[in-house]
């Protein structure tokens, strides 16, 4: 098959997988390095590489999972905590083999637009995820949990300017997706050819 069939394929066959999808067979580190250096390629701005990726394997995963439940807890007043989004940020990281903490490391001298730098740590995750679509495991980029709350981003080794964007669930697939259904094309599209 020719590059340019194949990278169609994995283009259009690209699917989100979620945690609960996930069986309990690890991801080879391998794989997720070459993720991480196909997200390295992505295009940005003068060069400034704003992603930044904490890994999480392991036991470090328990630590993720302590670390948000337990930012949520004291975070949230009394009347409204709920006890199951507390499980849920201790248990749904467990379904994972590693997660991905995604970031953006804003330039001091911020001569690059903010939007621009989280545009281009948007293009590295696409990276990564064709890259998991490639090997055929499972990956899911989610912006739940603690991503917007401001006291986590120092967990992640993120300053005051900087932003947490999510994380970047991988796993092999226990349970495929179904095939996602886009509207055309032609809805999102205007020609000017004259």
């Amino acid at each position: 098959m020719d590059k340019i069939k194949i990278v169609n394929q994995i283009i259009q066959e690209r699917r989100s997988t979620y945690p609960a999808q996930f069986s309990d067979v690890p991801v080879d580190n391998e794989v997720i390095k070459q993720m991480l250096e196909n997200a390295n390629a992505a295009p940005n701005h003068g060069k400034t590489q704003p992603w930044r990726f904490v890994v999480f394997s392991g036991d470090g995963i328990k630590k993720l999972a302590t670390f948000q439940s337990e930012l949520y807890k004291k975070n949230t007043p009394e009347d409204k905590f709920n006890q199951n989004t507390y499980e849920k940020l201790q248990e749904n990281p467990l379904k994972c083999s590693h997660i991905i903490a995604i970031g953006m490391k804003r330039q001091e001298t911020a001569k690059i637009p903010e939007i621009e730098e989280i545009e281009a740590v948007g293009c590295a995750v696409q990276n990564m995820y064709l890259t998991a679509q490639a090997y055929q495991i499972g990956a899911y980029w989610g912006s739940g949990g603690v991503t917007y709350v401001e006291n986590a981003k120092e967990f992640f080794g993120l300053g005051k300017e900087d932003k947490l964007l999510g994380f970047f669930y991988i796993g092999n697939i226990a349970k495929e997706s179904p095939i996602s259904i886009k509207k055309p094309i032609e809805d999102a599209v205007k020609w000017i050819t004259e």
